[in-house]
């Protein structure tokens, strides 16, 4: 009399059939739920439970964070129509000093909202002056000239890069530079 076990079903979706289980909390998961960690599959309510864990900010690590971030990349705009030829180089740069200036402030506090929130700054803060550059654009194709166009373009090419470095250096992509 070999019986076999009940069939397991998965606890966020009844209708599928499962062998796995969380290896945290012993739930029933199907492998569309299943979240793949070091110390096994694990389902998403143990998977959230941890990410909590780890977001540590407060609640004036935003504020100060986001003045810093604004301040520091508009003042770095003001530097790219001087150094346009580096501006490809400098803005990574530009990007990094920011994102360790504002880790430095928050001291090792962190959280995803919290670089994406630097990250926006980051962009706001640079574009005072690019809109500046693209109100010269227009007024200059106006009377035939394309010039500015790469004022413009250099402008955009900073907030572009300024803004993706900052984030990328905050969230663990380390850029090296």
């Amino acid at each position: 009399m070999n019986e076999q076990p009940p069939a397991l079903t998965c606890t966020y979706h009844p209708n599928i059939e499962t062998s796995l289980r969380c290896s945290t909390c012993e739930k029933p998961i199907c492998p569309k739920c299943a979240i793949l960690t070091p110390t096994g599959y694990r389902c998403k309510d143990c998977v959230r439970g941890q990410q909590k864990v780890f977001e540590t900010a407060l609640w004036y690590d935003y504020l100060s964070t986001s003045f810093i971030a604004v301040v520091l990349s508009f003042i770095g705009s003001q530097f790219i129509p001087r150094l346009w030829f580096f501006a490809i180089i400098l803005s990574p740069i530009a990007g990094t000093i920011i994102a360790e200036i504002c880790r430095a402030v928050v001291q090792k506090r962190r959280s995803r909202r919290l670089y994406q929130t630097i990250a926006f700054a980051t962009a706001f803060g640079s574009l005072p002056y690019l809109l500046l550059t693209l109100i010269a654009s227009i007024n200059a194709l106006a009377a035939g000239s394309f010039a500015s166009l790469i004022s413009f373009a250099l402008q955009a090419l900073y907030s572009f890069l300024v803004t993706s470095s900052v984030y990328y250096r905050l969230s663990g992509i380390q850029l090296r530079i």
